[in-house]
């Protein structure tokens, strides 16, 4: 039976996801989570629809294992393609993320949002569905990240590569008159001082993090779920990563140290988490 300090399941393809457990952390210090970065799979942008949602149901029956009280898929692709099928077959609330499309539109007043994703993002239904809504209030100017998230993965948040890519990738949405730039993808809003500090603030930069934890926050509360404060518990957060290399899990440790509710003591444990493939890869 699930109990109220039972913990809250975040899992990503990688390190992106930490941009939303930071936020999550910083509004629910009283929650226990576990974060799973599936870096031994990732990027998932360039993966097969059917390997995203069969990758994605394998985490989630792990985490179900484990006595999860809710689950948080911090990851636009993952979401896309695999939370309406996670939603169908398990019984605890599950958070996803998606582009901020909406929040965009409202904001912008040249009329022009960029839109940075992933490319199994790009392709996806729900983005153009959400795009369709909106497309009457604002143009949208369109770019799959080609080799940021391989980046993040490595540990890179800033660079000549980085730099060389953002300046690719965001210059076009510049010239177009956009000032707004949606993140969407959760590594991507690992960027942001990247993005600052070569464009300073010619854009609005629409992350999704705050509004996951303030969902997150509502949802425990919905389900009677919320942790009980007890100052002598710790609520600390457990690390896993699929990544086989020492240096990709390092990785992920980098970053979790330069998180605002960032803990010195943080340690990552390798995981293995098998999934039967049964439909074509193609």
């Amino acid at each position: 039976m699930t109990t109220h300090d039972a913990p809250i399941g975040v899992f990503d393809s990688g390190l992106g996801g930490l941009s939303v457990l930071d936020a999550m952390r910083a509004r629910l210090p009283n929650e226990s989570m576990i974060y799973i970065a599936d870096s031994g799979h990732a990027p998932y942008g360039e993966k097969t629809d059917a390997f995203i949602r069969q990758r994605s149901k394998a985490i989630a029956d792990w985490f179900v294992a484990r006595g999860a009280k809710m689950l948080v898929v911090a990851c636009n692709t993952a979401t896309t393609h695999a939370i309406r099928h996670l939603r169908d077959t398990l019984s605890i609330p599950i958070v996803g993320v998606e582009p901020g499309i909406k929040p965009a539109a409202l904001a912008t007043a040249s009329g022009v949002v960029g839109v940075l994703v992933t490319a199994a993002t790009l392709r996806s239904e729900r983005l153009k569905t959400l795009i369709a809504e909106h497309e009457t209030r604002c143009r949208f100017v369109c770019q799959a990240g080609h080799g940021l998230v391989e980046q993040i993965e490595n540990g890179h948040l800033n660079g000549a590569v980085i730099d060389d890519l953002l300046v690719r990738y965001l210059t076009p949405m510049a010239q177009a008159g956009a000032d707004a730039v949606i993140l969407g993808s959760t590594h991507f809003a690992l960027l942001v001082p990247a993005i600052r500090r070569l464009f300073g603030n010619r854009f609005m930069l629409i992350e999704t993090g705050t509004a996951v934890a303030r969902r997150v926050d509502t949802l425990l509360v919905e389900h009677g779920l919320i942790a009980r404060a007890n100052p002598e518990i710790r609520k600390d957060v457990e690390f896993f990563s699929s990544a086989q290399s020492v240096e990709q899990r390092e990785a992920l440790l980098a970053v979790v140290g330069g998180l605002a509710t960032s803990d010195a003591r943080s340690s990552v444990s390798y995981v293995e988490i098998a999934h039967a493939l049964t439909e074509p890869q193609y």
